[in-house]
């Protein structure tokens, strides 16, 4: 516990942790797309993603998805996003959200796809970081330490160290992935807001897995629109 209270005091360091898990799976998109097609790379991208970072975030978009879509009051909600069990909303969330990362990556232009996936994993981490510095935690967990400990400074380091990552990979376009994404970070929180009054652990894993589909997104757009043709 000493190790994870010294973590939620330095969540700025969680775009480096972004880097480093982008930079494996862009050096993995390098050497794959030139012996396979883009669709079965985009299906090994996918599953190292998880293999490497676990399911904790998608699990959190799952339960997020099930409060989201559960009718009723607030209470209501919160009990459909902490029940065990998967729901509709968690199966529909978790679908569209594989299926939006694959529609994003089998169309990115290999000269930009190892760069695109490190921006995107350095974004998505600060937009967690976004997530639980502006949100007001529900529950006790994990969610609750990151939230509790995260303010706006921790935020604006995170982003600075993140706005290098970005630059000095993409340039311009990597600026405008994390921007993107940290747009992405702040919708979350009205969407949390609006249905449980509102944060949990459960919306920065889910800020997590809609944000790097909204920083690769930035980037597939940046590049097609750039493309000579």
């Amino acid at each position: 516990m000493e190790g994870v209270e010294a973590l939620m005091r330095h969540v700025y360091v969680f775009p480096i942790v972004g880097l480093v898990l982008g930079g494996i799976l862009g050096a993995l998109a390098f050497t794959l797309e030139r012996f396979l097609p883009m669709s079965l790379v985009a299906v090994i991208i996918i599953a190292l993603v998880y293999k490497l970072c676990g399911i904790n975030h998608i699990d959190g978009l799952a339960d997020f998805g099930d409060g989201v879509i559960a009718h009723g009051p607030v209470e209501k909600k919160i009990q459909a996003m902490k029940d065990v069990h998967i729901g509709t909303g968690g199966v529909v969330f978790i679908a569209l959200a594989l299926l939006a990362l694959y529609a994003v990556l089998v169309p990115m232009p290999s000269q930009i796809l190892p760069m695109a996936l490190i921006a995107a994993e350095v974004s998505a981490k600060e937009a967690m970081i976004c997530f639980a510095a502006f949100s007001t935690s529900l529950q006790k967990g994990f969610g609750q330490m990151m939230i509790e400990r995260t303010g706006p400074k921790h935020f604006a380091i995170g982003l600075i160290i993140s706005a290098i990552f970005c630059y000095v990979i993409l340039g311009p376009l990597g600026l405008a992935c994390l921007a993107v994404s940290q747009i992405g970070a702040l919708y979350m929180i009205s969407v949390a807001k609006r249905n449980f009054g509102g944060a949990t652990g459960d919306g920065i894993g889910a800020s997590n897995e809609i944000c790097r589909i909204a920083a690769l997104a930035t980037a597939l757009g940046g590049a097609l629109s750039w493309m000579p043709w």
